[in-house]
């Protein structure tokens, strides 16, 4: 047995019985067949129970149940009793059968598994092993089957009782005390539970022919003992109280959900600790998650200006303000930066209402004022200095602040301990502390702390208690540390400068210090210092030498002088690799990389993507990325001058080669550590690039409000009738239709036949249409054959003269109507919709194509709506082309900002969202909330009844008993963004709840429209008293006057207000005004129409980088004529080759050369994205020149010399292995490699494959088959019986064992049926998607909450495709073991042994692992 076997078992274990299920062969894992005897055996007692009162029923029927009251009374009383009785007989009876256990299951394992044996009992050893496989006495006639052992029904609680089989109906789990605890060592123990299993055991095993007691009394005897000591039931109330008691704890007992879930599922779901504290603390969800980290942090005073200093500096740069601006710039970013803080206010809030203070205005006389008094006095310039995205980098910066503050700080309590514990004294540190702004730069103080002060930090440590392991005396820190307390120390000194001097002279701080020469020699100095450990000058020399070099590499100010001209003179180059150069051809994405050489970090940062993709293909083995300085020797020149002494003698060239061979050394370091620096930031900062690229494309597409037909208000909700034809072809294939109202329901779905010529299906469309009246057709699918349905539409609509809704004519002022727009839609959300769980949840009886359409119209009504619905998933779509490069957990965090500003622009109605789910969605987007906070609203909002009347309302109204929904910070960031319908009829209903104006500012408004309405105070107080604080809007809404607000001077107002008040509300003012005429209008963008070009790559897949002018295809002849010929793309648009394109020579026909169903390579000329055509060639002169893609770099960028020195080697490779290009007339023939193949099938389904040339020559063939995302199987195909050289082989043969005669058979028996087999797998409910280590996680955190449980689960192998890992851990002890599962066509394969499916192969495993215990057992005999 292994040695992760003996593992598991963790010393003398006993094997699991609880499970209830088959018995399987270990070799099939086919269910073998039971005697009718044993089902027979397994009645239950609740049915004789029920047995019991079927006959009682019948009695009482026979009887004509004719009693009288009395007699129904104590009928009462004796059913009360009597069922009481039932109930403990039932509980006994289900005790007496879970302590049995079948013998006839023992023997069923014993077959399966011959070398096992049946256990006597060792009465002096209590062995783990379970008594149900030894103790023949107690067994009963109770059925044990394998699944009963590992059952995998997760719905009972477990029996804990440790003598005592567990019970069938409690199995929690596949392992479920697998393994359990020891028999008692202590014998009183002992002795009390054998005597409480002898009260446990079945009541029906006396002697026949005679009534005998256990205690070996006969009947006669036991009456005379009853009329003694009676029969005890003179006591039976108290049993039954004591019972009744303990029923109704267990009743009143309440569970929490961690008892109930696991710790991972908790936090999927949100429901941890932690997260209800967040839940409840009233502060913004966003908030308390970013600062999680700092929470013990509170900057404030000098820091906070620092900090606010720290992040204007970042920023400036990138503003392109003018000068003068610098200083109103920072006033407002500390004033952001307080809202943030100090005040807790979300980016939201503080773009919509303190926007005054993002705004600087200049205020200048006005020239023309002189001559008109009627025109303004003063002209009044505003000038933009904080944007709503310049917000969210001052929050991220402000995370980045604090954590740089953190190192600091811990930095500075280093060295103070150090001044105060070991008297060290070094100006450097808080010289350079207090200059450091940046993590790099208190990195390298770091280091230096710790490598020059290194003794004392130990004996620091040592003081404070904390003792480190022992360093190795070979440890370089250890050797050092012998150098600085030897006499080699003096020759170190003997370089005449210090190394920070030195550093101080390249940055040309201070007045420049030349180094001193010694008087003697550095050879002679060497030799005067050996002492016992370094015993000769020249490892005094080398020890001095590389401690200097150590001492330079370690000093802050060196590596600053370094980090500043590598960013300002750097220069970086690629080079392949062996690898590179193999796998990355023409066609490769890095390709563009594989020569890029001396591109400068301006260069670099304005293609951000270029360097991402570098450092990618660093990663992966293909390329070095080399960062070098331009000028490196002019560099290393001057740092030599800075370190060289002025004499000129002999001793001075002595000792100055010497100083030049330290700087070699210490270089060679600094270079090294000091380009890892920059690269990593460089990356960091490309990132940042990208992320910001990502969320401005995410903002473009949320930016779009509802489709708006002509006449209609935006904003408003069309009704739609979308159709899709799918992957079909409209002509022959149903086309599928749903019309989806305003409100966005369901109303009426189905098919439809051919729209073109099927007059029978046009009329039935044009029924549906004029039923619905639609205000919109929306369409789209997943082929080309979608861009003939839309023809097809549009032509039904313009024959059948299917119009619109009338609406004005602005140019006429008429009423017109316009034909009914057929759009086409962007099916992205529609895509990862319409097979989804939440798809299949609210349409759980309609087909995918059906909820297909259901999602692009309600995309057409709100695209934002679609989005929000995606919640993680948003990370799926694609909003850049090298989007992989960057973390996804930044990505959605980018998206989540462009989702929060979105939203809290179009604002939620809380009543809405209370009641819909769909817009619910929104919620985790207002400012101040979060998903977390989000449910917790719904919630609070339901308990109060389920309706919001006032914004005030959701801090509570304890006068019309509504709970508070949010504390008061939460509810100041989210006030504004939800929105309260306004009911005109309702006076209690307040019209700027219903506006983006904020509570706050709720009497400015009111102000600004009594004066509107022209009303003085006494008519406002009047109006006030009696209608309330709203009644002066709703006069103004009431009488139509909201225009009036147009005439109010709101310069004076927002005077008054900073004067007064000290509050710049100008811009506020502006809201308010424009919110009083149109309560949240639309503000988003109309709706956007797909262009040509998108529409192409939407319905191909194909972008201008995979197709287009001049590269060479492979088609599919479909007619041929004699003048032409038409063929198919793979990406499904047809190709025309004209007669002249087919050959050279003039003389031949096309039918010569070619034929229908003919699969051959073409090249494209002429490619128009919007008809869907190509114009193709097969002439050999044109197939012979390679598509090149364009290079626009020079001689300087790119190295040319190499990559022609390696197309020439690649050829001549070619010439030596003979090898020739094969084309197989198969449609899934590629020409490709086994990278390409790779990228190819990367956005292709699960179980697609291409059949591709092989390395092995012309008699193989390489199948590439996608088994998962990131995981392709490579298989090689054998052929045999090949006519000739280039023909397939008659027969074709997998592994040496799987033989097929042509390779459409091959696909279906062999790779279909594997994907069949890795789908079943992948769909069962052990499997668990993500990497191995998210298997592992998963395991140990189960175990940790459930110790005494066990449990398995099948993981995919990313490393070995078509192979999966079984995973299993049997306790919280024992480590985690893995077994393969090798999927094979038609089956699954581990240890040798096929199984036809999953449940075979879970009780093969089963079994599998009962007999390694079984063989253990046997081996400890």
């Amino acid at each position: 047995m292994s040695n992760s076997m003996r593992d598991l078992i963790m010393g003398e274990a006993e094997l699991d019985d609880e499970e209830d299920d088959e018995s399987f062969d270990e070799e099939t894992g086919e269910p073998r067949e039971r005697s009718r005897k044993q089902s027979q055996e397994l009645d239950d007692s609740s049915e004789e129970e029920d047995d019991d009162d079927d006959e009682e029923e019948a009695r009482k029927i026979r009887e004509n149940f004719i009693v009288d009251e009395d007699e129904d009374e104590d009928e009462d009383l004796e059913d009360r009793d009597e069922r009481r009785k039932r109930r403990k007989r039932k509980r006994r009876q289900e005790r007496v059968e879970e302590e049995q256990l079948d013998a006839e299951d023992i023997d069923l394992i014993g077959e399966s598994i011959p070398e096992w044996e049946r256990n006597q009992p060792s009465q002096g050893k209590f062995k783990r092993l379970k008594r149900g496989h030894r103790d023949d006495d107690v067994r009963g006639n109770k059925q044990r089957d394998l699944d009963d052992m590992f059952d995998d029904e997760d719905d009972e609680p477990v029996d804990d009782r440790p003598y005592v089989r567990s019970s069938h109906r409690a199995a929690a789990e596949e392992f479920d005390d697998f393994i359990e605890d020891d028999f008692p060592e202590d014998e009183d123990e002992r002795l009390r539970q054998i005597e409480d299993m002898e009260v446990a055991r079945p009541r029906d095993k006396g002697i026949a022919g005679r009534i005998v007691d256990r205690a070996g009394l006969d009947k006669d005897a036991l009456e005379d003992m009853e009329a003694i000591f009676g029969n005890g039931e003179d006591y039976q109330w108290a049993l039954d109280e004591e019972e009744e008691e303990e029923e109704r704890q267990r009743e009143e007992q309440t569970l929490e959900l961690k008892d109930v879930f696991e710790p991972s599922q908790l936090a999927e779901k949100l429901l941890t600790d932690e997260d209800n504290t967040i839940r409840f603390t009233d502060e913004p969800e966003r908030f308390q998650l970013d600062r999680k980290p700092f929470k013990h942090l509170n900057i404030q005073g000098e820091q906070f200006k620092d900090e606010i200093q720290w992040i204007a500096d970042l920023m400036w740069p990138k503003k392109q303000l003018s000068g003068d601006l610098h200083g109103p710039f920072q006033k407002a970013v500390g004033k952001v930066l307080e809202y943030f803080v100090l005040e807790d206010l979300e980016v939201p809030y503080v773009f919509q209402h303190r926007k005054d203070y993002l705004i600087h205005a200049r205020k200048t006389r006005n020239p023309e004022h002189r001559d008109d008094p009627e025109a303004p006095e003063y002209i009044v310039n505003a000038e933009k200095l904080l944007t709503q995205d310049d917000l969210w980098r001052i929050l991220e910066l402000d995370i980045k602040y604090r954590s740089l503050f953190e190192k600091r700080s811990i930095l500075e309590r280093t060295y103070e301990n150090l001044r105060s514990a070991a008297q060290v004294n070094d100006d450097m540190i808080p010289e350079m502390l207090s200059q450091a702004v940046t993590m790099e730069e208190l990195q390298d103080l770091q280091d230096y702390i710790n490598f020059q002060y290194a003794s004392q930090l130990k004996d620091i440590a040592a003081m404070n208690g904390v003792v480190k392991g022992t360093k190795r005396p070979g440890a370089k820190s250890s050797v050092f540390e012998r150098v600085r307390q030897s006499s080699v120390y003096k020759f170190v000194k003997a370089y005449g400068i210090s190394p920070d001097r030195l550093a101080q002279n390249a940055l040309r701080e201070g007045k420049k210090v030349i180094a001193d020469d010694e008087q003697s020699l550095p050879i002679d100095l060497a030799d005067s210092l050996t002492d016992s450990q370094f015993p000769t000058g020249d490892q005094v020399l080398h020890q001095a030498r590389y401690m200097y070099a150590e001492e330079l590499f370690m000093s802050p100010r060196m590596r600053k002088h370094f980090r500043q001209n590598f960013y300002m003179m750097g220069e970086i180059s690629c080079h392949r690799t062996e690898k590179g150069l193999r796998r990355i051809d023409d066609s490769h994405p890095y390709y563009e990389i594989k020569y890029l050489i001396n591109q400068t970090i301006p260069d670099l940062a304005r293609r951000p993507e270029l360097f991402l993709k570098m450092m990618k293909a660093e990663e992966e083995g293909f390329i070095e990325v080399k960062l070098r300085l331009q000028n490196e020797k002019d560099f290393r020149r001057q740092l030599q001058a800075e370190f060289a002494s002025d004499n000129y003698s002999e001793l001075a060239d002595a000792w100055n080669d010497e100083r030049q061979k330290v700087l070699d050394v210490a270089f060679a370091k600094l270079e090294r550590v000091v380009a890892k620096g920059v690269k990593d930031s460089l990356r960091t900062a490309c990132q940042e690039e990208l992320l910001k690229l990502c969320r401005e494309e995410y903002s473009k597409r949320l930016d779009q409000a509802p489709y708006k037909p002509k006449g209609m208000v935006l904003g408003t909700v069309p009704r739609v009738l979308a159709l899709s034809n799918g992957m079909g072809d409209p002509a022959r294939d149903p086309i599928f239709w749903a019309w989806v109202d305003e409100s966005g329901r369901v109303i009426e779905h189905g098919k439809f036949g051919n729209l073109a010529r099927d007059e029978t299906q046009r009329d039935a469309f044009v029924k549906l249409f004029e039923r619905r009246m639609p205000d919109v057709i929306g369409v789209s699918g997943f082929s080309t054959e979608t861009h003939r349905l839309v023809r097809d539409l549009e032509s039904l609509v313009s024959e059948k003269n299917l119009l619109g809704d009338e609406y004005d004519d602005p140019d006429t002022d008429e009423k017109r109507t316009d034909l009914l727009e057929v759009v086409i839609v962007n099916d992205e959300v529609a895509r990862l919709y319409k097979d989804s769980p939440r798809a299949q949840a609210d349409h759980p009886t309609l087909g995918s194509n059906t909820r297909y359409c259901i999602a692009l119209a309600r995309y057409l009504q709100n695209p934002m709506k679609e989005y929000a619905a995606l919640g993680r998933d948003v990370t799926s779509l694609l909003f850049n082309p090298c989007q992989h490069l960057l973390p996804q957990e930044k990505l959605l965090k980018h998206l989540e900002t462009s989702m929060v500003d979105m939203v809290n622009l179009c604002g939620v109605d809380i009543n809405e969202a209370v009641g819909d789910a769909y817009t619910a969605n929104f919620l985790p987007y207002v400012a101040g909330l979060g998903p977390r906070k989000a449910t917790s609203v719904i919630k609070a909002i339901n308990t109060n009844g389920g309706k919001v009347n006032s914004r005030d309302e959701l801090v509570g109204d304890p006068d019309n008993n509504k709970l508070p929904v949010v504390g008061p910070r939460v509810w100041n960031n989210c006030a504004s963004f939800l929105y309260i319908e306004y009911t005109s009829s309702n006076n209690d209903s307040e019209p700027l709840d219903n506006t983006r104006v904020h509570p706050e500012d709720y009497e400015l408004g009111r102000k600004m429209a009594a004066d509107a309405l022209e009303l003085d105070e006494e008519d406002v107080k009047a109006e006030t008293d009696e209608n309330g604080p709203g009644a002066i809007v709703r006069k103004l809404f009431r009488e139509g006057e909201q225009e009036k607000v147009n005439e109010l001077i709101l310069e004076e107002y927002a005077e008054q207000l900073e004067k007064n008040y000290n509050q710049r509300k100008r811009a506020t003012l502006e809201t308010i005004r424009a919110e009083l005429q149109a309560p949240y209008e639309e503000l988003r963008r109309n709706f956007n129409l797909l262009s040509a070009d998108q529409i192409f790559v939407m319905f191909t897949g194909e972008t201008k980088d995979s197709l287009a002018e001049g590269m060479i295809v492979s088609v599919n002849l479909r007619v041929v004529k004699d003048d032409f010929a038409i063929a198919k793309l793979d990406c499904g648009i047809e190709g025309r080759i004209e007669a002249h394109e087919v050959s050279h020579r003039s003389n031949v026909s096309i039918r010569d050369v070619i034929h229908v169903g003919q699969t051959v390579q073409s090249k494209i000329v002429d490619l128009n994205r919007k008809e869907f055509l190509a114009k193709l060639t097969l002439r050999e002169d044109a197939l012979r020149r390679p598509y090149k893609r364009h290079n626009d770099h020079d001689r300087g960028t790119w190295d040319f010399r190499l990559e022609d020195s390696d197309k020439d080697a690649l050829r001549e490779k070619d010439k030596v292995t003979g090898r020739t290009q094969r084309v197989i007339n198969h449609p899934l023939f590629k020409p490709f490699n086994s990278t390409q193949a790779e990228q190819f099938l990367g956005s292709q389904a699960q179980g697609d494959l291409v059949i591709r040339p092989s390395s092995k020559g012309n008699d193989h063939l390489t199948i590439t088959w996608k088994v998962a995302d990131g995981v392709y199987q490579h298989i090689d195909v054998l052929e045999l019986q090949k006519e000739t050289e280039f023909s397939v082989g008659k027969t074709l043969r997998i592994g040496g064992k799987y033989t097929y005669s042509d390779l459409d058979e091959l696909i279906v028996d062999h790779i279909k049926a594997m994907a069949k087999k890795v789908d079943e797998m992948m769909g069962h409910e052990k499997f668990k998607k993500g990497s191995v280590s998210d298997a592992e996680k998963w395991l140990t955190s189960y175990s940790d909450a459930n110790p005494n449980r066990s449990i398995y689960l099948f993981c995919i192998n990313p490393k070995r495709a078509g192979y999966f890992y079984l995973c299993f851990k049997a306790s919280k002890t024992s480590p985690i073991n893995m077994w393969e599962v090798k999927v094979v066509p038609h089956a699954f394969e581990m240890m040798k042994n096929q199984y036809p499916h999953m449940l075979a192969l879970c009780n093969g495993f089963k079994l599998r692992f009962n007999s390694e215990i079984s063989k253990l057992q046997q081996m400890r005999r």
